[in-house]
């Protein structure tokens, strides 16, 4: 059983484990069901753009006071940021009275490896 089945959320195991390119090799059914999450919380507007805002930094890591001006009020922006914990793509840790997110190890190159192209 693979870590994302486990429930362990996306690390550096769950890379090599789930980074295939689609047309390579299936799927099982835990691993499925962990990735769509991944890519349902991207499908979210506000979701890619406050993840892309992290990962852009570069040591894909922002305070949510630094990240949190997306056109959308502070509980809404909590709120995607609680998703995208959720799905596994970012990871947080609070540090005085501020919240500090990084993006998952592992977590790009999942999604970038699933969708490359297969050799």
């Amino acid at each position: 059983m693979s870590n994302l089945a486990l429930g362990y959320g996306v690390g550096r195991a769950a890379a090599a484990v789930c980074c295939r390119p689609l047309g390579e090799k299936e799927l099982s059914a835990a691993d499925s069901e962990r990735i769509a999450a991944m890519f349902k919380a991207l499908s979210d507007p506000v979701r890619l753009r406050l993840f892309s805002k992290i990962a852009a930094q570069p040591a894909r890591e922002a305070c949510v006071c630094d990240i949190q001006d997306v056109g959308v009020s502070q509980p809404t922006v909590s709120h995607h940021l609680r998703k995208l914990r959720e799905a596994g793509l970012l990871e947080s840790e609070r540090r005085a009275s501020w919240v500090y997110y990084r993006v998952t190890p592992g977590a790009l190159s999942v999604l970038a490896g699933l969708l490359s192209q297969a050799a």
